[in-house]
């Protein structure tokens, strides 16, 4: 609840103000002298003063309105002022406003006018604030960013540069660190921004991919062996722990770790404590253990795949990284990352580039970005050198029978037939050539017009079955469920209200 500080020599006028205030949801502050009012601001939060310009009795002039109004200014030089006052001093009014006054208004005043204008400045004042809070954060964040180590990491979205910040955060500490989130969505740039800014930045970083090691070997490969411990251990190798002695160790895909190497890995956390495989000498490491993974542990947990004690000793700290697909704003500088300063892309690829769901992440675009490079025939990159159906790719024919369809739709659904040169849907019936189908009876219209969707159906087929299966598709986003049908917004809606669709 706001409040509000209401100063008036006249207690009546006080009371009047403070009723009518609170009334309508606010909270109130009221005092008779200018005196009071510079220590209520002081103690209380203030959202809006409201102040008399005289407050001597027989005094005219507006000074004194006029001294406590820069005494706010200083003390709180943002906050919304309304001068309220029987005299009109137009020339003070006129001084004070220019020095930022926000309202100035005559008594007996208006409630609805007075009520509008303190509704109006608190929410500008409250955006004000606002806005000027996320600029020094803003501000604290660029500076953090501009001295840290970002290891090359190219983003653009707000949801990656929360991940890098809180990633940067945690670099400082010594905790545990599980990263989450799907294969090639870059668990482990993250994992190597939190080393090149952590104390340790200087010790050992050693990476383990745990998928990609054979179950046999997956514990002499952290732990170490002593020669003959297994058939082929011709000489004692140390593991990735001693290895990463001092620094950190980081462990991806920690999910596909074994039950036996589970319980190694906990202890290992809790005492720093292990032996290598073959030996009854008890080792002893200091190592930070930062993990990844793609799996649901909390599902493994409740499956019996993975311990649950072990989960809390990895996730201290949990950094979720989102797929792809939802940082749209990482695709065209991540493509322009990968394919260089050498090849370019023209809006439409860019547009079919946004479209597409990366399933494979990062991992997939960079791929897609190398492959274009190598085999496009010319500088200036298409959505086929992507690898990308030509269903993404926008056209002109596309817009035009979008436009044909939000035209003649209204005609359509009202049951009008005598003006209109599109037939009902019902009444539409394919052809044998074109291979298309008729849009219309397209004798009586230019061939421009006889066009078909991106899919190559006609929009004769545009029925309930397809239009649910492009929202199926395209996770409900009407955008791009209406591209790919050629249809307008507008059309699409209409024919959901039609067919009973709800998105």
């Amino acid at each position: 609840m706001d409040t509000i500080l209401i100063v008036d020599d006249n207690q009546a006028v006080c009371d009047a103000l403070a009723l009518m205030l609170e009334l309508h949801g606010y909270q109130t502050h009221t005092c008779l002298s200018p005196e009071v009012a510079l220590k209520l601001v002081k103690i209380h939060d203030i959202a809006l003063v409201i102040q008399d310009m005289n407050f001597t009795q027989d005094t005219t002039s507006g000074e004194e309105g006029k001294s406590l109004f820069y005494d706010l200014r200083l003390l709180q030089p943002q906050l919304p002022i309304v001068l309220i006052t029987a005299w009109t001093q137009l020339d003070i009014a006129v001084e004070l406003v220019k020095e930022g006054a926000a309202d100035y208004m005559g008594k007996p005043w208006d409630d609805a006018k007075l009520l509008n204008s303190v509704t109006n400045l608190i929410s500008l004042h409250t955006l004000s604030r606002e806005n000027s809070q996320l600029q020094r954060v803003d501000s604290q964040r660029m500076v953090a960013i501009k001295d840290a180590d970002l290891c090359g990491i190219v983003f653009a979205s707000g949801s990656m540069q929360r991940s890098v910040d809180l990633a940067l955060q945690i670099a400082r500490s010594d905790v545990s660190v599980l990263i989450t989130g799907p294969n090639g969505a870059g668990k482990d740039k993250l994992a190597d921004i939190i080393h090149a800014n952590s104390p340790l930045k200087n010790k050992p970083f050693i990476k383990v991919n745990i998928g990609a090691l054979p179950m046999d070997l997956l514990e002499a490969e952290l732990f170490g062996a002593e020669a003959g411990a297994f058939t082929g251990a011709n000489k004692t190798r140390i593991g990735r722990f001693e290895a990463a002695d001092g620094g950190t160790l980081f462990l991806d895909e920690i999910g596909n770790l074994s039950l036996s190497g589970q319980i190694k890995l906990l202890r290992v956390l809790q005492t720093g404590e292990f032996e290598r495989l073959g030996s009854h000498q008890t080792r002893k490491v200091n190592v930070r253990v930062l993990s990844a993974t793609n799996a649901e542990l909390a599902l493994d947990i409740q499956e019996g795949r993975f311990r649950e004690d072990l989960f809390y000793r990895l996730n201290v700290i949990e950094l979720e990284l989102s797929p792809l697909n939802q940082r749209q704003d990482d695709i065209l500088p991540l493509v322009s990352h990968f394919i260089g300063s050498d090849f370019s892309l023209n809006k439409q690829t860019q547009k079919a580039l946004l479209a597409h769901g990366w399933p494979g992440n990062v991992r997939e675009l960079e791929n897609a970005c190398k492959r274009a490079v190598i085999l496009a025939p010319s500088k200036i990159l298409s959505a086929l050198d992507f690898g990308l159906s030509a269903e993404l790719l926008p056209s002109e024919p596309t817009e035009l029978k979008s436009a044909l369809v939000s035209v003649c739709e209204p005609e359509l659904e009202s049951g009008s037939k005598s003006k209109s040169k599109f037939k009902p849907e019902s009444e539409l019936k394919p052809k044998p050539e074109p291979e298309t189908g008729p849009l219309a009876d397209t004798s009586e219209l230019p061939d421009s017009a006889n066009v078909t969707a991106n899919s190559g159906a006609s929009i004769s087929v545009i029925d309930k079955a397809s239009i649910q299966a492009e929202l199926d598709r395209h996770k409900g986003v009407i955008a791009r469920v209406a591209k790919s049908l050629g249809l307008s917004r507008q059309a699409l809606y209409r024919r959901m209200e039609k067919f009973g669709i709800n998105k």
